[in-house]
């Protein structure tokens, strides 16, 4: 787990690689519940994603422990013919309704994009079905004539590497 907190003490992120992690697991249920989804196992669930492999995800919360939110995500291999592709492959994404409008998606992306960069992934993929805006407004454009398999919305960014002194 890789822990930071921002200069002022508001807010920490935490990279989360093991599902199991409390942590995650109180944000993830407090977005289905928000989504009014509801799940019977729980522990499934979260077995399954660590068996997955390759999920990672960025827990943000207050300084007084309240989950902000998190984002999931995981590197995908693509082949096709001659040609080979990872890409960064954005899973979840969620902000709770108390946090949004306080430039915490921003920042939750750009972890996960930042994460993808220094490990050599060059391309960022999302499907939406609720927030095109805020994508668009990220830089990810629509991928015509490519749906997602649940039918929403493909958008690609193509990410580029910033020298250290515009970081």
């Amino acid at each position: 787990m890789i822990y930071s907190r921002d200069e002022d003490g508001r807010y920490s992120d935490n990279l989360i690689s093991d599902f199991s992690d409390s942590l995650f697991q109180a944000a993830f249920k407090q977005y289905f519940s928000e989504l009014e989804l509801h799940i019977r196992d729980w522990d499934g669930l979260f077995r399954e994603m660590n068996a997955d492999g390759g999920n990672l995800a960025f827990v943000r919360t207050s300084e007084s422990g309240n989950v902000i939110g998190f984002i999931q995500f995981k590197p995908l291999k693509f082949t096709s013919g001659f040609f080979e592709e990872t890409c960064g492959f954005i899973r979840e994404f969620w902000v709770a309704d108390e946090y949004k409008n306080q430039a915490h998606g921003s920042a939750l992306l750009a972890l996960a994009e930042e994460h993808f960069l220094k490990n050599g992934i060059y391309t960022s993929i999302l499907t939406t079905d609720t927030a095109a805006h805020f994508y668009e407004k990220h830089g990810y454009i629509s991928a015509p004539g490519c749906k997602a398999k649940n039918q929403d919305a493909v958008f690609v960014k193509h990410l580029v590497p910033q020298p250290d002194s515009a970081r």
